[in-house]
């Protein structure tokens, strides 16, 4: 049993962020992360993506999306998540330099949807975020409003 439980790590036990008070206008922008990630989430529920890192562990393959897809805000108990889908691709990138005899790089995806978790700061501004990586550990990959972003 002991080796059952030391593989549970805090992703595993996540209940949500407890922020159930954003709404879709307020969502609704622009968002960036410090790695030269850019998210344009609009009023109409569509979405435009430059080098979004895939979540949990997807990140581990190093490519990064950008293009076009849809985004809905949801609730659960554990507090609001951004559902957000990749419906088309226009470019992908990597994190790090991929040599072309590597083939153990599985081919990015075409399509894609990540699951936001909106949380708010210390000043009450509302952000998003999604685990990446080995979901044990708990790596948090935050975005922020884009400074001097126009709401679209």
């Amino acid at each position: 049993m002991a080796v059952l439980t030391a593989c549970a790590g805090p992703y595993q036990y996540y209940k949500g962020t407890g922020v159930h008070d954003a709404t879709a206008a307020e969502v609704a922008g622009d968002w960036e992360n410090v790695e030269g990630t850019r998210v344009v989430l609009r009023k109409d529920g569509t979405a435009l993506l430059e080098k979004l890192d895939g979540q949990d562990f997807d990140f581990e393959d190093g490519w990064r999306l950008s293009g076009t897809g849809t985004w809905r805000l949801t609730a659960d108990d554990g507090g609001q998540i951004v559902r957000l889908t990749l419906t088309a691709r226009t470019r992908v990138e990597s994190r790090s330099p991929v040599t072309v005899t590597d083939t153990s790089t599985p081919e990015p995806p075409s399509t894609y949807a990540w699951s936001l978790y909106a949380d708010r700061d210390q000043h009450d501004e509302l952000k998003l975020f999604f685990f990446y990586g080995d979901p044990d550990i708990g790596n948090t990959y935050v975005m922020t409003r884009e400074a001097g972003a126009a709401i679209r």
